[in-house]
């Protein structure tokens, strides 16, 4: 009988609401099983205690952790626009391209209490059960960039391997259809993304359409029930994946994974650090729930994940609402209501 090891976690709070939500989050795992945690600094925090927004003992504890968990980074208070300041975004990019997580994974499931807490009509989301696989480290968010007097540049670049790696990974997450979006009709990166894609989908049992993102920016609004997978590239991915939280009432419900090919996974809720609401005791923890219930997935805790998503949506069902769902309930009292439905 092979011996129980302690699963290892490393705790990034973050900024803004951050900690508070970070805080729930460990009520959450304390009461679904044991684990080595180590809390740490990212982002503003770690600017303001170390002067950069990712040190290397915080990298180095991550590379040696089973999985990390992130609330949140950013705020007003580190705005700058001298290009050489550090900025708290700095330290999540840097978390990615470091422990190579290449893949953004966010499903989004509306629970059915909250049907009509979208500003859809109820008709027009209900059946939605959708995953959005977002290529994480390529793109124009890792191209060269400059400023030279009042001309910028970013530059998009992707290859066929990176292409390829998330496409597969897309592929493996899809039921029966996968959909692949882009701007094949004006930008090249796209031209190789749309021809990448379709060779690697004659070896799949799959259907594989190609979609231009402005239409499915728009398809995703009115038929959102119609997808399955949505395969995509970095900035596309980003915008198109804020735009299907809607689709569950809030950002604050929306749970994501950012995965590498081996070691640990980084999880962490889409919604950002709110500054405006921190501190005050009504931030919305149940995307960083969700988020937990997918790490808790990832490093084999099945039942512990499953507990937590019937739990979440036991306690909505319950008429749990949190402001940004239209109701009152603040940070504790929604944690309590899904610690309740354990």
């Amino acid at each position: 009988m092979s011996e129980y090891v302690t699963p290892r976690l490393v705790l990034l709070p973050g900024d803004g609401i951050g900690p508070e939500i970070m805080e729930a989050a460990r009520r959450l795992l304390a009461a679904v099983g044991d684990f080595d945690i180590e809390e740490l600094l990212i982002g503003g925090a770690s600017i303001d205690a170390h002067g950069v927004p990712l040190t290397e003992e915080v990298l180095d504890s991550c590379r040696r952790a089973d999985a990390v968990l992130l609330a949140a980074v950013g705020g007003p208070r580190w705005d700058s626009t001298d290009p050489g300041a550090a900025r708290p975004e700095q330290g999540l990019l840097g978390l990615r391209k470091e422990l190579g997580l290449f893949a953004n994974i966010r499903p989004v499931r509306p629970s059915p209490a909250l049907l009509d807490a979208s500003p859809l009509k109820r008709e027009r989301i209900e059946g939605t059960d959708l995953i959005v696989v977002r290529e994480l480290t390529g793109g124009i968010y890792f191209g060269e960039r400059g400023l030279d007097g009042d001309t910028a540049h970013d530059t998009c670049v992707y290859s066929v391997a990176e292409i390829e790696r998330i496409a597969r990974v897309g592929f493996r997450m899809a039921r029966c259809k996968v959909t692949s979006v882009d701007k094949a009709n004006i930008l090249e990166t796209s031209r190789l993304w749309r021809k990448t894609v379709q060779s690697l989908a004659e070896e799949e049992p799959l259907t594989v359409e190609h979609m231009l993102v402005d239409n499915a920016a728009m398809q995703l609004v009115s038929r959102p029930a119609e997808f399955d997978v949505i395969l995509t590239e970095n900035m596309f991915g980003d915008i198109l994946s804020d735009e299907a939280a809607m689709l569950t009432g809030s950002l604050g419900m929306l749970p994501s994974a950012s995965v590498a090919e081996d070691g640990p996974g980084l999880y962490e809720p889409v919604h950002g650090s709110a500054p405006d609401i921190a501190g005050s005791g009504t931030a919305n923890p149940l995307a960083m729930f969700g988020s937990v219930a997918m790490m808790l997935r990832d490093i084999d805790m099945e039942d512990a994940a499953a507990a937590v998503e019937s739990a979440l949506d036991l306690a909505l069902g319950k008429g749990l609402r949190t402001p940004d769902l239209g109701g009152d309930a603040p940070t504790e009292a929604a944690t309590r209501a899904v610690l309740a439905h354990l």
